[in-house]
């Protein structure tokens, strides 16, 4: 089975690829990447039978008859910072001090500003502190998030700082939360999964979505980053304002046998 995927929910999915495989019989070939990525991608014919974007993309895709109606939700995402496990966290609270901890870190790791809706919201951010072309020769941008923070954490200079969403942060090895950006340049999306029109296994297919998004699964999601969105809240919208992460990681177990290991399929 065939899943396009968001590089946001990507742990997500390869945690739960071991379990789905034992109750069906069905192997997930995932394909990760940016939203850009992505959609291009499914626009272009590329196998799928679950598609996980945002939602606006989803509602675009369902618009054009290329995604079914129904979708499930897996929750909200928000952008935020992050450094080393072994590094001091900077105050990120104010625009102010957000400024100065970019200035002074001699690496600013993020995923493609072209592509990625995170990293562009950060470029903007950065043009908005009016510091984008001091700091733009120690941009350091990789093809996605999942990239992004693990070039971080090879980075043994002391000051480096990522930018990424949580459930990008709290899945990497060797980094740790280190904050949301001030409550002005916040960014926050709600992710969803839909059955493609052209699905080669769609009951397998929904079966995932309903896994992915469901009750057994939603202290996982929560665990992993992602935020329950409201009942009656439109999830129409990409971007919200909200209150500050904090800091520090909650790592959630890794590989495919975490799932079972969590105990949500006993």
């Amino acid at each position: 089975m065939n899943v396009l995927c968001a590089s946001a929910a990507q742990g997500l999915v390869r945690a739960l690829q071991g379990v789905f495989l034992e109750f069906t019989g069905a192997r997930i070939h995932g394909s990760f990447g940016s939203i850009g990525q992505l959609r291009d991608s499914f626009l272009a014919g590329a196998a799928c039978d679950v598609l996980i974007v945002t939602a606006p993309v989803v509602g675009e895709l369902q618009a054009d008859g290329r995604l079914a109606d129904s979708e499930g939700v897996l929750g909200r995402v928000r952008t935020a910072l992050a450094v080393r496990d072994d590094a001091s966290r900077p105050d990120v609270s104010t625009p102010e001090a957000l400024k100065a901890a970019l200035l002074a870190a001699p690496a600013l790791y993020c995923a493609d500003m072209q592509r990625c809706t995170s990293s562009k919201h950060f470029g903007a951010v950065l043009r908005e502190l009016g510091i984008f072309e001091q700091v733009k020769p120690r941009l350091r941008c990789l093809p996605n998030g999942g990239d992004a923070m693990r070039e971080l954490a090879a980075d043994n200079r002391p000051g480096a700082i990522g930018c990424a969403q949580t459930t990008q942060i709290r899945y990497a090895q060797g980094i740790n939360l280190a904050g949301s950006l001030p409550p002005q340049f916040e960014l926050a999306m709600v992710y969803s999964a839909a059955l493609s029109a052209r699905a080669a296994q769609p009951e397998k297919a929904q079966r995932f979505i309903d896994l992915l998004t469901g009750a057994r699964t939603r202290v996982m999601r929560t665990q992993v980053g992602f935020e329950a969105v409201p009942a009656g809240e439109s999830t129409a919208g990409a971007c919200i304002q909200a209150s500050d992460l904090g800091g520090g990681n909650v790592r959630p177990p890794q590989g495919e046998g975490a799932a079972r290991r969590w105990g949500f399929f006993r």
